[in-house]
């Protein structure tokens, strides 16, 4: 089937993306990041409330000083979890040269304004397209949910500038792969039911 050119290339991304968490040294620069911020904007947004806000960190030391922080308190979360794998997790979330960010030079968190029933998917819906952003221009991305509660304390969201009315919502992590990024695979689609129309015979007073 034939596609539009710039639907191809979308596809294509899609089909591409994954996440990354081995970075080269190579910084993104700001008007990159500017560009994954108006490409966030451009989501779906209930009632055009847009809630987003957004917080850049390009400062290492603040990075690894916010994952030091992290790093307990997501510890402390997956031993509630009880899976099977939680105490590897744990010990390597632990480890003193763990880095949560794995060492990106560049985190981009999405806040949502606290209002707005949709606002917290509204801000997912921005960072899918980030992320596909992103791996348009070359860029690797992963989002690091698990420092979600350290990033909604008091004390990191003094340090981020996050007023009371924002709460991060889905932290990214961005830089350059450090490895070929091959794409990743999936299963196939679970359908759970797919309702066509019935047809409809057409009639005429042949038909009688």
């Amino acid at each position: 089937m034939h596609m539009p050119e710039v639907e191809k290339n979308a596809l294509e991304v899609i089909l591409a993306r994954r996440s990354v968490r081995r970075f080269t040294k190579q910084e993104v620069d700001r008007e990159t990041v500017k560009l994954l911020l108006e490409a966030a904007v451009r989501a779906p947004t209930a009632e055009h409330r847009e809630p987003w806000a957004f917080v850049v960190v390009q400062d290492p030391k603040l990075l690894l000083g916010l994952s030091e922080i992290a790093k307990p308190l997501v510890a402390e979360e997956v031993r509630g979890f009880r899976l099977e794998r939680t105490q590897h997790i744990v010990d390597m979330v632990l480890r003193p040269d763990f880095n949560i960010f794995y060492d990106a030079h560049t985190l981009i968190v999405i806040c949502a304004r606290n209002n707005g029933q949709f606002s917290e998917a509204d801000c997912w819906l921005a960072a899918e397209n980030l992320m596909l952003a992103a791996c348009a221009v070359g860029l690797g991305s992963c989002v690091i949910g698990s420092v979600l509660p350290a990033l909604n304390t008091v004390e990191i969201k003094s340090r981020l500038n996050i007023s009371y009315e924002f709460r991060p919502v889905a932290p990214i992590i961005v830089g350059y792969p450090q490895d070929k990024v091959a794409p990743t695979t999936r299963k196939e689609p679970q359908i759970l039911s797919y309702v066509s129309a019935p047809s409809v015979r057409k009639t005429s007073i042949l038909d009688a």
